[in-house]
């Protein structure tokens, strides 16, 4: 991932806010909005009482929610590691350590089936002398030593969080060391005693959609009002940060300034001078070494050349910065593939590709720099099995040609391989167990046309003796937005807590997402949104129309943005499902941008308090309520402290539909966990038990 799709990735999180707005004709339920007040939180605690009553309070459900919590609990799963320097880093949650445990290791040590660690912090250990929930968000580690530590702690599972500077060799928080407290920080080492912060410093200093509007200069010692001022951005730009590149001999800093969820501005910073990357502002662009890499989401025409939407470019940054405008064209997208990911190691690049959402990797090897115009190398990497996903988790850019994959199918469980390119071929390191009997099971993938014609594929894992009869209780799971992609994978809670009791799974591959490149997120965008939910009834429909399912026996789940999903499959195709699991979701877009981190989002779905309304309330749920209509049960949950979506849009829907008089409308709200649902293993398991069961018992 590079620097640009790092920041992307973080742009849903801000600080929830509460609305005080008084209650309207419009929407009574506005005061669901004041998101700890307490007669919204007697209206939860009523609701999660009458839902774990209904669903919770069970042999049946006791026995699904331990078999999931055994998965995720299990000392036999992989853990998963990330080189920094000699040593291998994991962050390891297990039922001795509910919030986890930072830790690291050799590798001579990591091979063995049972390694030695080295904990350096205790979650679990720092809460009880703190007298503190805290919830381990990451650490950023100053190379090349990687002795200090920024370390990002939530107090709910929220994003919003504490930054602490930790000494790895001591074990422990620095005193008086760089300190921020709670808020949507951003941070970076610049050297040991300076680093790049952006973050809440005042009135003013947050931009509308409540990140860094301003990012500065810290030194240690100083006050963090004595920080200098490296850039100010304007109320209306979505976040402002900086970063530096300490790779040996192309230390570099740069500015990022993000204009919304898709489109930024990157400058280089030389002292006091910014100078702008002249680069299409939504597409992703990469220094590493003597190479500038541009991923482009729009066609794009420079130095007289065209280059598609979604291709890689390369080409040289000093020679890019004096003005040339000579690029070789890395990969270049067709009807059935697209660029997943790329990874640098030291000498070469990893392609991560998708044909038809399949993986398959590359490798390339650029020219020498005594070879200014020499072409790069291009040659393949063994694939994934059939039906997988085959992922780059980790490499060493700046020392070794080293690679680590994990591979995984939806029947085959992760492995995790180590190899170095030009020497050591790919070899298992370590393997996840089996969660479920693979053997009682087959994965298939379909294709259906959707309304407007457009071919759009679907995943199914099905019981191998089953009957096209129509009465198998399928799950069709979605999420079609911000270029994100459903690719295979193995989940033993899947397995153990649907697939073994004899039902269907399907992933639909909707528009919205990335399977096919940034067209196909593209396609769904703003008004044309409506094309997803088309897709995914279209999956409905044929799951349908084989026989692998009927209507009653068919339910759906989605969460966050796949939560939209859900309850436009409630309001808009209620005749095509059982039940609905709609989880941390987005319903109420007349308000979603002044409800939590939504107004980050207006690239994807357009602002409501402008003309864009007229296209937006065709696919807002919670306007497009029918008293008289006739929906599935449906299940909301959500979290208290998930400062990404909030929790108040699923509140209002449940309370807007029980008003209504409709029956089979069940809600709950965990306190915990943030935008993920879970601060810790039993809770997560408590939720994900809570969809399954809930959908078994409706869909029967």
């Amino acid at each position: 991932m590079n620097d640009t799709q790092a920041q992307n990735s973080q742009l849903e999180n801000q600080p929830a806010k509460a609305s005080t707005d008084a209650p309207s004709m419009d929407d009574p339920f506005l005061w669901l909005e004041d998101i700890h007040g307490a007669r919204a939180m007697d209206w939860v605690k009523q609701e999660n009482a009458v839902t774990t009553k209904q669903f919770v309070d069970n042999t049946e459900f006791v026995k699904t929610r331990d078999s999931i919590l055994e998965v995720l609990d299990s000392d036999a799963r992989i853990p998963y590691v990330n080189r920094m320097g000699d040593e291998l880093y994991n962050f390891w949650r297990d039922k001795a350590h509910p919030r986890g445990i930072w830790r690291r290791t050799t590798l001579a040590e990591y091979r063995k089936a049972e390694p030695k660690w080295e904990v350096l912090l205790d979650v679990d250990a720092l809460n009880k002398a703190e007298g503190k929930r805290w919830v381990y968000k990451g650490a950023q580690c100053l190379k090349p030593a990687f002795e200090r530590c920024l370390i990002s702690l939530s107090p709910d599972g929220g994003d919003a969080t504490v930054v602490r500077e930790f000494s790895i060799p001591h074990k422990a928080f620095v005193k008086d060391g760089f300190e921020l407290p709670v808020a949507k920080s951003q941070v970076g080492w610049i050297d040991e005693d300076t680093i790049y912060v952006g973050t809440d410093f005042g009135p003013g200093s947050m931009t509308e959609s409540s990140y860094p509007r301003i990012v500065k200069q810290w030194r240690r010692g100083t006050p963090l009002s004595a920080a200098i001022t490296v850039y100010e951005g304007k109320p209306t730009d979505l976040a402002i940060s900086a970063y530096h590149d300490r790779t040996p001999g192309y230390e570099r800093d740069f500015v990022s300034v993000a204009k919304d969820f898709f489109h930024s501005e990157l400058y280089q910073r030389n002292g006091d001078k910014l100078t702008r990357l002249d680069v299409p502002t939504d597409a992703d662009t990469d220094a590493r070494r003597e190479w500038l890499m541009v991923r482009i989401r729009s066609p794009w025409t420079v130095g007289g050349t065209t280059y598609p939407s979604g291709a890689l470019l390369a080409t040289r940054f000093d020679s890019f910065m004096a003005g040339e405008r000579h690029f070789t064209v890395l990969f270049q997208p067709d009807a059935h593939t697209s660029l997943d990911s790329y990874a640098w190691t030291r000498h070469h690049l990893i392609l991560n590709l998708m044909d038809d959402v399949k993986s398959r990797l590359e490798v390339l090897t650029p020219p020498l720099a005594a070879a200014p115009t020499g072409d790069w190398k291009r040659e393949a990497m063994p694939g994934a099995p059939a039906m997988s996903t085959i992922s780059v988790i980790d490499t060493d850019p700046d020392h070794s040609d080293e690679y680590w994959l994990d591979v995984a199918g939806f029947l085959a469980p992760a492995s995790l391989e180590r190899g170095v390119l030009g020497s050591a071929a790919a070899e298992t390191i370590k393997q996840e167990p089996a969660f479920f009997d693979a053997a009682a099971f087959a994965v298939s993938q379909h294709f259906v046309s959707s309304k407007d014609g457009t071919r759009v594929p679907y995943f199914e894992i099905t019981p191998k003796d089953m009957k096209l009869d129509g009465s198998n209780r399928t799950l069709l799971y979605g999420y079609g937005g911000f270029e994100v992609s459903l690719q295979p994978h193995y989940s033993g809670s899947i397995g153990r807590a649907w697939l073994n009791r004899g039902g269907v799974y399907v992933i639909a591959n909707i528009r919205g997402g990335g399977e096919y490149g940034p067209q196909w997120h593209q396609a769904a965008l703003k008004a044309n949104r409506p094309r997803a939910y088309e897709d995914f009834a279209a999956v409905a429909e044929d799951l349908v129309k084989r026989g692998v399912t009927s209507a009653k026996h068919l339910g759906a789940e989605g969460g966050s943005n796949g939560g939209l999903l859900m309850g436009n499959m409630l309001t808009m195709y209620p005749q095509l499902f059982g039940a609905i699991a709609c989880e941390v979701p987005l319903l109420d877009m007349k308000r979603y941008t002044h409800l939590s981190a939504g107004a980050s989002w207006m690239a994807e779905y357009g602002d409501p308090d402008t003309a864009d309304w007229n296209f937006i309330k065709t696919f807002s749920p919670y306007q497009n309520l029918q008293k008289d209509a006739h929906y599935p049960p449906v299940l909301f949950y959500t979290t208290t402290s998930d400062d990404r979506v909030g929790p108040v849009q699923a509140r209002k829907m449940a309370a807007k539909m029980k008003a209504m008089g409709m029956a089979n409308v069940w809600f709950y709200e965990n306190l915990e966990g943030g935008h993920g649902a879970g601060a810790d293993n039993k809770q997560a398991a408590l939720m994900h038990a809570l969809a399954y069961d809930f959908l078994w018992d409706q869909l029967k």
